[in-house]
């Protein structure tokens, strides 16, 4: 790939000039995702409107031997959508249409640019609800969701993304137009490729239409904030929870989390009076009246043995909002202090240990770092934002850091987890992949992007 070559009359050719952009601003905006530390080199960014013009754009990649790199929402915190060596970066922002509604299958048919938020107002209108739901949901897009199997806070009540692609449509690397499983609930005829591609992070081809189910909207729920002493507390309080009642969510902060929240947004009050190490947020679907007794009967049972220091139950929607934001605006409170993020995970049963081995390493080798940590301990993912001292240069920080990433991941090993729970591996994890995948793993993956990308011209570099 000549770097160096202007590709604009190519591109022109193909789109109408306004959509192809290569002024220095586009370049660097469009050319990384939320990894603000990778530098941006792309050779032009493209915004296709169709199927065609992106299998136009595929096939004049491979006779030119150009790299593409897709990118949807850029809220990804793995470098997936980076092009840092020339590639033309393939945007998705003006393929942002909801295509079909079929109110017999509940299903919606859309294409890749569709926000997030968007969908789930559209679903909303119609009666019905689209459960995969996480902080970014206002700019993340669709496409970059089922390239990443994107989680969220629901998991453990809906799955993930994986569960709610009922069918798409897809260019390969080779140019090939697929229609994978046509929405189809039931298909016993082979392998079901749409499931290579959910996940994938675009190094086999690009998505260009997706169709979702949906599914009815829970009844109304309630929202718990309880402040605990101990790890072992947080597991206890999620197991009755989980046990006893319908649950919708269960998050878990600390109490260092909580303090930037707070810092951040005036308008928001602490959930107790006094503080505490740690804080569940436990969200419960009312389905009946009996259903609230539980739940009190579980937190004065907590509050008997010592499980629960203090907790608040949300009495308005408005109240149940900002007991949300406490843990949703985590990301957005400590952004101006240079994070240097990790989304990983473990068996639930396992969350405890892990974090407690971690910490104890952090303050023995890093005490000069603050570790900021919040996850979906319903499902095992951990985020940790380490945060740059005000004294410490940039590329300093970033270097400790690699170091911390090489502690924890060994560990994460050991725990027999995974080294990103839901960013994906992109540019950032790629070298951590063996603590995950075993080697036979990762050359059946090589293998199969071979088949679908023969000339390698699809997110290289991402993932392997």
């Amino acid at each position: 790939m000549d770097i160096t070559r202007d590709v604009t009359p190519d591109l022109t050719s193909l789109l109408d000039a306004s959509r192809v952009l290569t002024d220095p601003a586009s370049l660097t905006e469009y050319g990384r995702d939320w990894v603000k530390y990778l530098q941006p080199k792309p050779s032009a960014i493209v915004f296709p409107k169709t199927t065609e013009e992106v299998v136009a754009l595929v096939k004049w990649a491979r006779a030119n031997k150009f790299a593409l790199v897709p990118s949807g929402g850029r809220t990804g915190l793995s470098g997936g959508a980076a092009a840092l060596n020339g590639e033309v970066v393939v945007s998705f922002e003006k393929m942002n249409k909801i295509l079909n509604y079929d109110e017999y299958d509940q299903s919606v048919t859309v294409e890749p640019g569709v926000v997030t938020e968007t969908l789930q107002k559209f679903a909303e209108e119609k009666g019905l609800y689209y459960p995969v739901d996480f902080a970014s949901r206002g700019s993340s897009h669709i496409g970059g969701n089922v390239a990443t199997n994107a989680g969220g806070i629901k998991v453990m009540r809906f799955g993930l993304t994986r569960q709610w692609v009922l069918g798409m449509e897809v260019v390969t690397g080779a140019g090939e137009h697929l229609q994978l499983n046509n929405a189809l609930v039931k298909n016993a005829t082979g392998l079901d490729l749409r499931h290579l591609f959910i996940g994938s992070e675009g190094i086999l081809g690009f998505i260009t239409k997706i169709t979702l189910g949906l599914t009815r909207p829970t009844a109304p729920p309630s929202l718990f904030v309880f402040g605990v002493s101990d790890l072992a507390a947080v597991m206890k309080i999620y197991h009755a929870f989980k046990k006893e009642l319908p649950l919708l969510a269960f998050e878990m902060f600390t109490d260092l989390a909580l303090k930037y929240v707070l810092k951040h947004h005036s308008d928001l009050k602490a959930p107790t009076e006094g503080s505490h190490p740690y804080y569940v947020l436990a969200e419960i679907e009312k389905t009946d009246s009996s259903v609230q007794d539980k739940a009190m009967a579980i937190f004065e049972q907590g509050v008997e043995q010592g499980w629960i220091q203090d907790g608040v139950e949300s009495q308005t929607p408005q109240q149940l909002k900002d007991l949300w934001r406490l843990r949703e605006d985590i990301s957005e409170a400590t952004s101006p202090y240079q994070p240097y993020k990790n989304d990983i995970s473990v068996r639930i049963s396992r969350v405890p240990q892990f974090l407690e081995e971690m910490n104890a390493i952090l303050k023995q080798n890093y005490p000069h770092f603050e570790a900021v940590w919040f996850g979906h301990i319903g499902d095992g993912n951990l985020h940790i934002n380490i945060l740059k001292p005000k004294d410490m240069p940039s590329d300093e920080f970033l270097r400790e850091c690699k170091k911390v990433d090489e502690i924890m991941f060994k560990m994460i090993e050991k725990f027999e987890g995974s080294v990103s729970a839901e960013h994906g591996v992109g540019l950032t994890k790629r070298a951590y992949l063996g603590h995950t995948r075993s080697p036979a793993e990762v050359n059946l993956m090589k293998a199969i992007k071979k088949d679908f990308d023969p000339d390698g011209i699809m997110n290289p570099g991402k993932i392997f």
